[in-house]
């Protein structure tokens, strides 16, 4: 049943609709309300577009509609701002493959590792990794200015980097349109770039709105529709940090004529002391739109507790002693933390009294080494159009680095006349496959690769007649890499399980498998210990059978490998009590909750408040954290980091609860 609020919002005229959904009060059934709403009044399932943040809420949402409409509610067009994109691009150009952030990272270090910054100036340039960061946040966020422009405006004392940093930039966009590949961002640039291949939809309805991003709402004005309907609360506005713009939910009202805002104020989820303390911190915030949230949970209610503990260990062991006395299921129980410090120390207090416990936001199955080399191997086999997986593998060989991969990346598809396959096995026999840019020392471009080398260096290969072996920095092990790449690519497969069995079973994974365990086995001392080694072996192992189960259920390769890139980011493995960053908590709801480390300092973070956050992005954080809680909620702090020798006050957000003087 729906309240008077709700359904005032689900039974909202057609054109432009924003509802203020506070935490706990039911957002998630109003707009599956709305939906059903529209499919009775005969709006066509296909006509419909939900955009959510995860694409979990947008599955979760659907099978609630097919309760009531059947197979038919599955035809609505559902998912997050990305996969939504992914599936219309594809439509229109089947060649695209996406590509996670830390693959094009690589990428992007191949084209910066060939500047020489020195030639330019002597100020320190911003590594690789940050220069990246900086284009992914340019690209949500700015769409006038040049990347230079933009770059140089951030921090003066790099204007003089800033043409270098534009010249970056531009090749590494020329490489991902030869090579198809797509990044996050491309995806929603590419939709407002060929909006009128999109169809038009009846009514778009966006979740979440308050933590969309300049890009996102471009993508969204560039779809045509006749009704918009967002779902959103400025007070849970966390993602500054990724670009989030809270003024689009505040402006709603000046963008779109007419507006209708709804306001659903009846929190069905927290006691009424919980509420209250989460009210006394967060109404030190601006009020964008006004609201009064009314308590609905009319269990007994128990007070939030404030733990102070002497030092942080202190602290750790003794939430952990709490929850171990506790008489809530652990799967009801959440630790939530600001920052990702502050996991090892619980995690690590938990498992020393036995009390089993899953971390969310921090490295799944999907983001281990042993993993990825894997699906790098398949990128290949199955395209081998696929630049990135190729450096992925190769930067694995003694001497290889990702300079030196894309210049055997280039040189086969040379070889190959465009198909890296040929170039491996039945190459074109070219005098010199290398190509080269011409030097520019304004641009800081330079050219390194100096005399040709000899193949007759390396014996015993069936690639042994190949030109790129000529290549005068290609080391043994980066030989003997490429002639087992070329058996694989030899292979005539067909079912995913034989795709992975062969790629588990190759030389290169077995290679890269030894190298992951030798690295996690080292001690300080450089030796390697056994025991941890052979464990290591284990675990890589016992991951790899697991890729090999996951594959068993699947009949296509492509559509595999594409459920494993898009879905991999919210696959998550364990049982017990919830570790959670605050970000990673969002939408959940727990029965007892207790959120670490709240020192001045810690949280708020004042570290990322200087470089750019805000106090009030802080204090939305603590506000989201402690509604998580429905029951219990433990607020808790130490005084002393014995390890860093630093003394602590309670975090500002404690005395605004008015929890401490």
């Amino acid at each position: 049943m729906l309240n008077p609020e709700q359904l005032a919002a689900v039974n909202a005229p057609y054109g432009y609709n924003l509802v203020i959904a506070s935490a706990g009060t039911g957002k998630t059934s109003t707009i599956v309300a709305r939906i059903a709403r529209l499919l009775e009044e005969g709006v066509e399932p296909q006509d419909i577009l939900l955009l959510t943040f995860t694409n979990k809420a947008a599955a979760e949402m659907i099978k609630r509609l097919e309760q009531k409409f059947g197979k038919k509610a599955k035809d609505i067009e559902a998912g997050t701002f990305h996969a939504v994109s992914y599936r219309w691009l594809k439509n229109i150009d089947s060649r695209l493959v996406l590509k996670q952030p830390k693959e094009l990272k690589t990428l992007f270090k191949s084209i910066y590792e060939r500047r020489d910054f020195s030639q330019v100036t002597e100020i320190k340039p911003y590594a690789a990794s940050s220069l990246y960061d900086y284009y992914s946040l340019y690209q949500n966020s700015e769409f006038i200015k040049s990347f230079g422009e933009w770059i140089a405006l951030k921090n003066q004392e790099h204007k003089e980097l800033a043409p270098i940093y534009e010249d970056i930039v531009l090749e590494y966009e020329e490489l991902k349109n030869r090579y198809g590949f797509l990044s996050f961002n491309d995806l929603l640039l590419k939709i407002i770039e060929n909006k009128n291949a999109i169809k038009k939809f009846k009514e778009v309805l966006v979740d979440e709105y308050q933590d969309t991003n300049n890009l996102q709402g471009k993508f969204i004005d560039a779809l045509q529709f006749d009704s918009l309907f967002c779902v959103g609360d400025y007070d849970q506005s966390i993602y500054a940090f990724n670009g989030a713009n809270i003024d689009i939910i505040a402006t709603f009202k000046d963008r779109y004529h007419p507006v209708n805002v709804f306001n659903l104020s009846k929190n069905y989820r927290s006691t009424k002391y919980i509420l209250d303390l989460a009210n006394r911190v967060i109404i030190n915030n601006e009020r964008i739109y006004p609201k009064n949230l009314e308590v609905m949970n009319r269990k007994n209610a128990i007070l939030p507790k404030l733990l102070a503990f002497e030092d942080l260990y202190a602290q750790y062991e003794g939430v952990a002693a709490r929850i171990r006395a506790s008489l809530t299921p652990r799967n009801e129980i959440a630790v939530i933390y600001r920052n990702n410090a502050s996991a090892d120390g619980i995690e690590a207090a938990l498992r020393e009294q036995g009390i089993g416990c899953k971390r969310k936001g921090g490295t799944n199955l999907f983001d281990l080494k042993e993993v990825k080399a894997i699906f790098d191997l398949l990128a290949i086999l199955i395209n081998p159009k696929d630049l990135l997986a190729f450096i992925h593998i190769l930067e694995y060989a003694k001497g290889i680095g990702a300079n030196i991969a894309k210049d055997l990346y280039e040189a086969l598809v040379l070889c190959g006349e465009g198909d890296l396959k040929k170039g491996l096995l039945n190459p074109k026999d070219l005098k010199d496959p290398f190509t080269k840019r011409a030097r520019n020392y304004q641009l800081g471009l330079f050219d390194d690769l100096g005399q040709l080398g000899s193949k007759s260096r390396f014996q015993g290969l069936s690639i042994l007649d190949n030109p790129v072996l000529k290549h005068p920095k290609l080391s043994q092990d980066g030989a003997l890499y490429l002639n087992e790449l070329a058996k694989l690519l030899r292979l005539r497969l067909k079912r995913p399980q034989s795709f992975i069995e062969h790629i588990v079973d190759s030389f290169i994974f077995n290679n890269i498998k030894e190298q992951l365990a030798q690295q996690r086995a080292k001690r300080k001392d450089g030796s390697i210990d056994p025991t941890l080694y052979n464990e290591a072996i284990h675990k890589i192992e016992r991951r790899a059978a697991l890729i090999v189960h996951i594959a068993k259920n699947h009949n296509d390769i492509y559509k595999f490998y594409n459920a494993m890139v898009l879905g991999s980011s919210e696959m998550v493995q364990g049982e017990g009590v919830n570790l959670l960053t605050i970000h990673a908590s969002k939408g959940l709801e727990f029965k007892e909750v207790y959120v670490l480390d709240l020192m001045e300092g810690r949280f708020p973070n004042l570290k990322l408040v200087s470089k750019g956050g805000s106090i009030e992005e802080e204090r939305r954080l603590f506000y989201v954290a402690v509604t998580r809680a429905k029951e219990m909620l433990y607020l808790s702090y130490a005084k002393y980091d014995r390890v860093k020798k630093q003394e602590f006050l309670p975090s500002r957000f404690l005395q605004e609860a008015g929890l401490v003087d």
